[in-house]
C-alpha cells in the first residue's frame, strides 16, 4: 500500500478524484451497490471514503476480481480506509419497491452508516439526493478507485450473507451461485420450490410461485 500524493498512483481511477482534491473536497465518498441480478437475498451497497491519494495495488471493479482477491482487498479496505459504510436491503422489501429504487436505498443508508459526513459522493451511475454533491458515474465502478473499493465492500459483504444462508438451506447451493439465476439455480428452484429470501417480483421466481400455486411443489 502506498499513500501520498508523492507516490506513483493509477491516474486513471485517481482521476475523478484527484480533479475533486483540487477543488477542494477531501472527504469524498464512492459508493456502489452488488446483487441487482440475483433470485433470492438483499442487495446491499457500501459507501467507502479513502485516504487522500489512496494507492492499492490491483484495486478495480469488484465483477473483474477473483474472489480470494476481493476477500483480501475486504480485510485491507476495512482496516484502511477512513470510513466505511454498509447498506443491506432485504428480498421482501425489493419486491415493494424495485430493485433500482431498493440499490438507490441500500446507497443512502450506507452513507448514513459511514459514520463520518462526506464532503462529495461519487456513484456507480446512481442518482441519490443528498445535502452534498454527487456525481453518477457510468462504469464508476472500473473508473474511480472510491467506487471500486465500494464495490469489494458491497460484494464480500453480499456474498458473506449468501455463504450463511447456504448453511441454513443446503440443498439451493447457494455458496456457489451466490443467488444468480444459473442454470443449476433454476434446477434446483424447480426441485425444492422457494424460501422466504426469495424475490418473488423476479421473472424465474414468478414461475415457480405460479406452479406453486397449482399445487407442484410445497413451500420451504
Amino acid at each position: 500500500m502506498i499513500f501520498g500524493s508523492s507516490m506513483k498512483v493509477d491516474t486513471d481511477l485517481l482521476k475523478y478524484e484527484k480533479d475533486l482534491y483540487l477543488k477542494g473536497y477531501n472527504l469524498i465518498a464512492g459508493t456502489d451497490e452488488a446483487g441487482r441480478g440475483p433470485l433470492v437475498g438483499p442487495v446491499v451497497a457500501s459507501a467507502v471514503i479513502l485516504p487522500k491519494n489512496y494507492h492499492l495495488e490491483g484495486l478495480n471493479d469488484s465483477k473483474q476480481l477473483s474472489e480470494k482477491k476481493r476477500e483480501k482487498f475486504y480485510d485491507i479496505l476495512m482496516k484502511e480506509s477512513i470510513a466505511v459504510g454498509v447498506g443491506i436491503v432485504d428480498a421482501k422489501k425489493i419486491d415493494e419497491i424495485n430493485i433500482l429504487e431498493a440499490s438507490r436505498l441500500a446507497m443512502n443508508i450506507a452513507l448514513d452508516n459511514l459514520g463520518v459526513k462526506p464532503d462529495y459522493i461519487l456513484t456507480d451511475a446512481m442518482k441519490l439526493n443528498r445535502d452534498v454533491p454527487v456525481m453518477p458515474i457510468i462504469h464508476g465502478d472500473a473508473l474511480s478507485l472510491s467506487i471500486a473499493a465500494a464495490s469489494v465492500i458491497a460484494k464480500v459483504t453480499r456474498d458473506r450473507i449468501m455463504v450463511d444462508l447456504a448453511k441454513k438451506y443446503p440443498q439451493y447451493e447457494f455458496e456457489k451461485h451466490k443467488g444468480y439465476p444459473t442454470k443449476r439455480h433454476l434446477e434446483l428452484i424447480s426441485k425444492y420450490g422457494i424460501i422466504n429470501e426469495y424475490r418473488k417480483t423476479y421473472k424465474p421466481v414468478i414461475k415457480v410461485v405460479e406452479e406453486l400455486e397449482n399445487g407442484k411443489y410445497k413451500t420451504k
